[in-house]
């Protein structure tokens, strides 16, 4: 088995799988004692969260051995259940909402949610449509506008659904992916322009959107509502100091910092163990991003060079916002912390991920 597993490039999974492992420690570190009083059982996430880190597992051992070509032939089939799927949230009965927010398709025993699978889907479906098109990239009719036309319909179902965060992650991935492909800059530049007053609207006319923005710039204005999140984490970075207060001592886990072990979980990391076990993750993410892109760059054919950097995209830009928003850097917005937040849907997709960017690496050594 070892033998078998030389090659795939090792430091992409070992770094998967550490990032996924540690994540379910911090799942109970952070969510044991808010589980043991609102459902009398603190191993309630973590039981959770060990399910689908076996399903998680699951997704990628069998993606590892699926040819990547494979998903050349699936990407428009794929592409439309996902649209599908994205609009089954807004009927009622199926789809799921929580704090005005209706993104969920409810299943037994498990939420899932619909612009997590968007996201891999449209790097797919990008990858196929790109290898194709070749020198038509410089055509702003044949190389571009198609792509804006699938984004604006995709980003106007995630902004329906007030789930701001995966509308940008899906755009900034869009936007890299064309830029490795030859798309012009002027294009980029004349989009950006026409979306930021839509951008604006977007943000001033949701009264919560606008209150994440002032509580950004001054969370102290209001402490006790849109600015408490924010401040908090602030103090938990605080406690931890450099080494932090030991595993499982964290004290702003008890009620005071909200979403600890989902979104703001590397806010638990940075109390319980300091600004060098934060240190530690995030060099664990550039280690995996700068692997994956290696992956593209070795790649036998264009198919996989996209596809290895739309995931290598992905996985950066989500670990990126994460670890700004926690700091303050960005505004806050929904957007779990690959492999380590606690969820479902964003873990077993992350690591389906995985599990094809390894397929391409072994292709990528094979020389086939």
């Amino acid at each position: 088995m070892i033998k078998q597993l030389d090659r795939y490039d090792m430091i992409i999974l070992m770094m998967a799988v550490a990032l996924t492992c540690f994540g379910v420690v911090m799942v109970y570190s952070a969510s044991s004692v808010m589980a043991a009083k609102k459902y009398h059982d603190g191993f309630y996430f973590l039981k959770r969260q060990g399910i689908y880190v076996l399903l998680g597992f699951t997704a990628m051992y069998v993606a590892m051995f699926i040819d990547y070509e494979t998903w050349r032939r699936w990407a428009v089939p794929l592409l439309l259940v996902c649209l599908g799927l994205l609009l089954l949230v807004f009927i009622p009965g199926i789809g799921g909402t929580a704090k005005g927010a209706s993104r969920w398709i409810r299943l037994p025993g498990f939420n899932f949610q619909p612009s997590e699978m968007a996201k891999v889907v449209l790097i797919m479906y990008m990858a196929y449509s790109l290898d194709k098109k070749q020198e038509k990239m410089k055509f702003f009719s044949t190389g571009f506008l198609p792509y804006m036309v699938l984004l604006t319909v995709l980003l106007g179902i995630l902004l329906k659904q007030h789930d701001l965060g995966a509308a940008v992650t899906l755009w900034a991935v869009a936007f890299a992916m064309l830029f490795v492909a030859g798309a012009r800059i002027q294009y980029f530049l004349s989009v950006v322009m026409l979306a930021l007053p839509i951008l604006v609207y977007v943000v001033m006319f949701e009264p919560y959107r606008l209150r994440r923005i002032t509580a950004w710039r001054n969370p102290w204005a209001d402490p006790t509502d849109s600015g408490f999140q924010i401040i908090q984490s602030w103090l938990a970075f605080g406690n931890g100091g450099i080494f932090g207060q030991g595993l499982g001592e964290g004290k702003q886990k008890l009620f005071y910092l909200p979403e600890a072990h989902t979104d703001f979980i590397l806010s638990v990391v940075g109390e319980e163990l300091g600004f060098i076990g934060v240190m530690v993750i995030a060099g664990m993410f550039f280690l995996l991003v700068q692997r994956s892109i290696r992956v593209a760059l070795t790649s036998p054919d264009d198919f996989g060079r996209y596809l290895a950097f739309g995931i290598a995209t992905l996985i950066g830009i989500e670990a990126f916002v994460n670890i700004s928003v926690v700091t303050g850097l960005l505004p806050t917005k929904g957007l779990a912390l690959p492999f380590i937040s606690y969820g479902g849907s964003s873990l077993i997709i992350s690591l389906f991920a995985i599990g094809i960017l390894l397929n391409i690496s072994s292709k990528a050594r094979s020389g086939s």
